[in-house]
């Protein structure tokens, strides 16, 4: 039964270089080993790290780009239940900001390519990066969206969205003020 299984928190973060190609990892490591997909790793829960802290943190120790949380937009929430049949992820999307400017070393990890948009398509990529990933990123990486995937094997994957929300630009009109009652 899948609710016995794990649940881990995880960040990718989808990096270009200054001609606007993608950064993307070959995975020499499980999960979605041998495969093509963003950078990305588990938060440091017991430190209490946020998605914006460890997208910094992984930009950082994957590529050598060191970013602030500035420079990072969070697009997309994904629930992944039962995924590869071995635990259920909670996934946080970032886009970021700032270019990287060169090809990152390989690490234990994998080794990294440049990519275009359209050539992404044609790489062997995890089932969920084409069906939900990528799409995701094409469509409302101005925005956020959450979404949730089952994943259980043997059966087709289901993406249900959830929330879409519309980008707002700054100066807007729209405030947030917390309740301190």
């Amino acid at each position: 039964m899948s609710s016995s299984l794990p649940h881990k928190i995880a960040v990718l973060v989808f990096i270009k270089n200054d001609r606007g190609e993608h950064l993307l990892l070959l995975r020499a490591k499980p999960p979605n080993l041998g495969s093509w997909s963003p950078i990305g790793g588990k938060l440091e829960t017991a430190a209490g790290e946020s998605p914006f802290e460890c997208a910094a943190r992984e930009t950082a120790e994957e590529t050598g780009l060191i970013v602030g949380t500035e420079d990072l937009h969070l697009f997309a929430m994904i629930s992944e239940k039962a995924y590869e049949g071995g635990a259920h992820w909670l996934l946080f999307l970032f886009e970021c900001k700032r270019p990287i400017d060169r090809l990152p070393p390989p690490m234990p990890e994998g080794r990294f390519a440049f990519f275009s948009r359209e050539q992404i398509d044609g790489l062997h990529l995890p089932e969920t990066d084409r069906s939900a990933l990528w799409p995701l990123y094409d469509r409302h990486r101005q925005h956020f969206v959450a979404l949730r995937a089952d994943c259980h094997p043997g059966h087709p994957l289901k993406i249900t969205i959830e929330q879409i929300t519309p980008d707002r630009k700054v100066g807007d009109g729209s405030a947030y003020t917390p309740n301190n009652s």
